[in-house]
C-alpha cells in the first residue's frame, strides 16, 4: 500500500471511485488509530450530476467540494449523521466520492476494539462486520465529524491518511476488475437515482461489510385543502 499523490484524485470521479475499493483509510486520534479497508463507494460529479450536493453551485456547506482534490468533504445527513467523502478532479469541478462502507482491519485488535467501543457508545453494533457498514457508521468508527472537513488524506503524517494498493505489485491487495459491481446510488431521488444514467455505486462482490441498497423514499404529496 502507498499514500497516493494529489494527482491520483485529479481524474474522472468514477475512475477514482473504483480505485478506492480495497484502499485503506486510517484515522489517528488521542485514543488511538483505527484503520479500515474501503469496500463500498459512490461517485458524485458536481454541477453535471443532479444527485450531487454541488449540482446547483457552491454553498457554505459544499465549499470543500470546489477546492483542492485529495481532501475530505464532511457533511451531516438530515442533521443527524456525518458522512465522509474524498474530493476529486481539478479544483472547481466539485466531484467527490462518498465512502459508504468498509471493513475495520485494525491496526491489530486495539484498532478494532476502539472502533467497536465508539459504535457501541452511539448505538448498536451486533457484529464486527457492522462497525463501518454504511456511511454514518463508518464516520462513527473513525471518529470523523465536521471538524475534519478539508483534512488532507495525501499527507502521510496527517490525522486522516488514505493508502491505495500499488498497481502490479504481487500480494498488494489490488482489486481485480471482475470483483467490482455497480448499481444505482442509495437513497438518491429523481434522475440522479436512475441506474441507467448514474450506476455510480461501486462495491466489492461477496463482501459482507457492504451496506444494503435502499431506493429513495417517495415524496408524499400534501393533502388538498378543503
Amino acid at each position: 500500500m502507498t499514500v497516493p499523490s494529489r494527482e491520483f484524485f485529479v481524474r474522472p470521479v468514477v475512475d477514482v471511485a473504483r480505485d478506492l475499493l480495497g484502499a485503506t483509510l486510517s484515522r489517528r486520534t488521542a485514543e488511538g488509530t483505527v484503520t479500515l479497508r474501503i469496500t463500498e463507494v459512490e461517485a458524485y460529479d458536481g454541477p453535471t450530476d443532479p444527485g450531487s450536493h454541488a449540482f446547483r453551485g457552491p454553498t457554505r456547506r459544499n465549499a470543500t467540494m470546489f477546492g483542492e482534490p485529495g481532501r475530505l468533504y464532511m457533511y451531516r445527513h438530515l442533521g443527524l449523521h456525518h458522512c465522509a467523502n474524498v474530493v476529486c478532479g481539478p479544483a472547481g469541478t466539485a466531484s467527490a466520492v462518498l465512502l459508504r462502507a468498509g471493513e475495520v482491519t485494525g491496526p491489530g485488535p486495539d484498532g478494532v476494539a476502539l472502533a467497536r467501543a465508539r459504535r457501541l457508545a452511539g448505538g448498536v453494533a451486533r457484529t464486527d462486520r457492522d462497525l463501518a457498514r454504511g456511511p454514518a457508521r463508518l464516520a462513527v468508527a473513525l471518529a470523523l465529524d465536521l471538524a475534519d472537513d478539508g483534512a488532507d488524506v495525501t499527507d502521510p503524517e496527517g490525522a486522516v491518511v488514505l493508502s491505495v494498493p500499488v498497481p502490479g505489485t504481487e500480494g498488494s491487495g489490488a482489486v481485480p476488475t471482475r470483483t467490482v459491481l455497480s448499481g444505482p446510488r442509495v437513497g438518491v431521488s429523481g434522475d440522479g437515482g436512475r441506474a441507467d444514467l448514474y450506476p455510480w455505486r461501486y462495491w466489492l462482490d461477496d463482501e459482507p461489510t457492504v451496506s444494503p441498497y435502499r431506493a429513495a423514499a417517495p415524496r408524499r404529496r400534501a393533502a388538498p385543502r378543503r
